[in-house]
């Protein structure tokens, strides 16, 4: 393997030193120089983590030699590496049609989304799923509803189904926003995104803050869907912010003078 070579040959296109790398990375100095001189291999981790930073895959630095590369092959390798981000070379998007041959929104189960990262490439996992109708989606786009687990993205709480729009193109993907991510770890996740600069990762982020946020390497990354609608069973508690708790509190006071004024005012 050309790991160590591979990546000091990245570095120095990037015009980076060591210790600017380690630090880029989350690693200490002479863990990342042992990398660059062969004293050791990365483990699965680090390995994401060199892959994601210069946007390739790890088959990539494994298994090219990039000291014979010339600038044609350069370029043709960040042409694959943007092509893969963009959606170009991904995959068809499986889906299912009605009788008219128009596009529905299929509804994945609870008991289904567990085997949705082993089956969303094939078309006949969705056959018998319940789908849903609403008139203010586009014809033009393909939509998905999936079901959310747990309390961390309030007030879409656990059992609700969010609806999502499926993007191609993930540096379409904006801060922020919240979607749906098919993920090769963490299966089906509902979260805020957050793009990091020049590192190819997202920062997904709960509205709920007792979650901490966590990373998530493109890499990792199958299917983005973008939040458009969500529905829910129950009514999620209102927690009125500052602003509006002064306000009932001023509307509190206003009705307790006007029930003084009552008491005080002669009865006819």
């Amino acid at each position: 393997m050309n790991v160590g070579n591979n990546v000091k040959i990245l570095r120095k296109r990037k015009g980076k030193s060591q210790e600017e790398m380690a630090i880029e990375l989350g690693l200490n100095r002479s863990t990342y120089s042992g990398y660059e001189n062969n004293i050791a291999q990365p483990n699965l981790e680090n390995m994401l983590r060199i892959g994601n930073y210069f946007g390739l895959t790890i088959e990539d630095i494994i298994t090219k030699d990039f000291s014979t590369f010339k600038e044609l092959d350069w370029r043709l390798l960040t042409e694959q590496s943007e092509a893969r981000l963009k959606g170009h070379s991904l995959r068809v998007l499986a889906t299912v049609v009605d009788g008219k041959g128009d596009e529905v929104v299929e509804v994945i189960p609870e008991k289904a989304s567990a085997g949705y990262t082993a089956g969303y490439s094939d078309p006949e996992f969705f056959i018998d799923f319940p789908t849903l109708s609403l008139p203010f989606l586009s014809s033009n786009k393909k939509y998905r509803a999936f079901p959310i687990q747990g309390d961390s993205m309030p007030p879409v709480g656990h059992g609700s189904i969010v609806v999502g729009e499926f993007v191609q193109d993930w540096t379409a993907l904006k801060s922020d926003i919240p979607y749906v991510l098919i993920t090769k770890s963490e299966g089906i996740v509902f979260k805020k995104v957050f793009l990091k600069k020049d590192v190819n990762s997202l920062m997904l982020i709960s509205t709920n803050l007792a979650y901490e946020p966590f990373e998530l390497p493109l890499s990792d990354l199958l299917e983005a869907w973008k939040f458009v609608c969500y529905v829910s069973r129950t009514i999620p508690d209102f927690q009125p912010d500052e602003n509006g708790m002064l306000n009932a509190l001023k509307h509190l006071q206003s009705d307790v003078k006007w029930l003084i004024q009552q008491q005080k005012s002669p009865i006819k």
